[in-house]
């Protein structure tokens, strides 16, 4: 596509509009791909996109920590529409590239309004109407937006505050904590004992990429996780590109089958547990060794999948630590002291800083204030349709993807569901759509978002109680299964009783 060409038929951006047919919020991978969708598929709607940060992004913009990558594969986070042609695990460079490119080459740029953060929302059915204000974060200043449908693409958590918890003695610690999702630009580490506590996909992440500067790393974690490590290549993609097949046609052909053999692994992490642990660990032991003690440090107390596992590029955190460059300590922290932590065994790791690869706060729908007709909102008093609706919350959707498959995924299903049900209203007529609970679903249990029993990483479990209700039917649950969703929700029935318009 020439771009140059698009961008010159594209209108300049015009910032004086404050009605929109859609607002959606967040300019992040979601965001974007919203704004792409309803310029295909809803070409009639008028829209805005608000971003709190200063350019698009969201999580590759606000994440400065070295070696900051995907933890998933970039051919099914990447949009379905946009060829990935690089590695399958990407720097967030990289991936800013990528967004950058769909940004110009569909002249999406006009339709983004920066330095925006959403502080409240508020629903009239009198006017069948979404007002939103939204704060300047470059001079403060508050401004108020109208829409017909709001589209909630703000992502999960709180781009400005990471998870730390609170230990004894960390006042007394002489050296500098640092949280990765605020990482310091003067932070200078070389020479340096560091520990990094943590075991996902974030210290996998940093270790290898700061183990160079550092004087001695350490990986302190509480207890392991589970990594698939592997080259950093798709051997099905390399092999078309020599047979010189379309990009395209390559993108979408090694999407299906990262696809289908994702599906594959998930049902045989449940149904064969036992022996997918043996081939995850034998892997890890491929790069450490049989002496290293896989069985302390990298084999966890759960099931496979029933938190996130990442992906390790050329296993480069294990050669890390087979080189000596990094270790790894597994115990409970006791308390901070002056040259760094003591453990619950007594021991005590030497650190001149600690980064805390602890999490992050998960932030439900932005952390604004929404009201409906005059009352205010509480989300845990809510019943959700499929992930991405709200009973008693009209002309509103809210994109979250998936914990075991790639984010984007969703957020392109979420992108058909909402064009589709945006030009049903018009075929409709109608102004207002809200779900509500059918009669057969009045007597339904209801649960808490997420089984914990199948999912249960620590940031979810910390915000359960802000989260929405789950029902026992499929409707009112957030299956995290794409392989079931990519064909349900293009036969969704939008005249179902689910369903109430106005």
């Amino acid at each position: 596509m020439n771009t140059a060409a698009t961008l010159e038929r594209s209108p300049a951006k015009d910032e004086t509009q404050s009605h929109f047919d859609v607002l959606i919020v967040g300019a992040g991978i979601s965001g974007i791909g919203a704004a792409y969708h309803l310029t295909q598929q809803s070409p009639n709607k008028s829209f805005v996109v608000l971003d709190a940060l200063e350019a698009f992004g969201g999580t590759w913009r606000t994440h400065q920590y070295p070696g900051i990558r995907s933890d998933s594969d970039l051919y099914t986070f990447g949009y379905r529409f946009k060829p990935w042609t690089s590695a399958p695990i990407a720097s967030g460079a990289e991936i800013l590239k990528y967004m950058g490119e769909v940004i110009d080459e569909n002249g999406l740029d006009r339709h983004i309004r920066y330095r925006r953060k959403i502080t409240k929302a508020s629903w009239s059915s009198a006017d069948n109407l979404w007002t939103i204000e939204a704060r300047r974060t470059d001079s403060g200043e508050t401004e108020t937006y109208t829409a017909n449908f709001l589209w909630m693409c703000q992502g999960y958590y709180r781009h400005d505050q990471g998870f730390t918890p609170e230990w004894d003695g960390m006042a007394e610690f002489k050296g500098r904590i640092v949280h990765p999702q605020t990482w310091p630009k003067d932070l200078d580490l070389t020479g340096k004992k560091v520990i990094v506590i943590g075991s996902g996909a974030t210290a996998a992440t940093l270790i290898p990429s700061i183990a160079g500067d550092c004087e001695h790393v350490t990986m302190l974690q509480r207890s392991p996780t589970y990594f698939i490590p592997g080259r950093n290549a798709n051997d099905l993609a390399d092999q078309l590109r020599e047979l010189e097949i379309d990009e395209a046609w390559i993108h979408e052909i090694v999407r299906r089958r990262i696809i289908k053999d994702g599906d594959a692994f998930t049902k045989r992490a449940t149904e064969q547990s036992e022996e997918v642990t043996k081939e995850l660990l034998g892997a890890v032991k491929m790069f450490l060794g049989e002496d290293f003690d896989v069985e302390t440090h990298f084999t966890p107390r759960y099931r496979p999948w029933r938190q996130r596992i990442a992906f390790v590029p050329n296993g480069d955190l294990f050669v890390g630590l087979k080189s000596g460059k990094a270790s790894v300590v597994t115990g409970e922290i006791d308390r901070f002291v002056e040259n760094g932590i003591k453990l619950k065994s007594g021991e005590t790791l030497e650190a001149d800083i600690v980064i805390t690869a602890t999490g992050f706060n998960m932030s439900i729908l932005g952390d604004a204030e929404f009201v409906v007709d005059g009352a205010p909102v509480n989300f845990a008093d809510t019943v959700n349709y499929r992930g991405m609706m709200f009973t008693g919350v009209p002309n509103m959707a809210w994109v979250f993807g998936y914990f075991r498959a790639s984010w984007t995924l969703r957020a392109d299903l979420l992108g058909d569901f909402v064009c589709r049900l945006l030009n049903h209203m018009d075929a409709k007529g109608a102004r207002k759509v809200e779900v509500a609970l059918r009669p057969e679903d009045h007597n339904m249990p209801l649960e808490s978002w997420i089984d914990p029993e199948n999912f249960n990483p620590n940031y979810l479990m910390r915000s359960m109680h802000l989260l929405p209700k789950r029902g026992d039917k499929p409707e009112w649950q957030h299956t995290q299964d794409y392989w079931r969703e990519k064909d349900e929700f293009p036969a969704i029935d939008l005249d179902d009783a689910a369903f109430v318009y106005g």
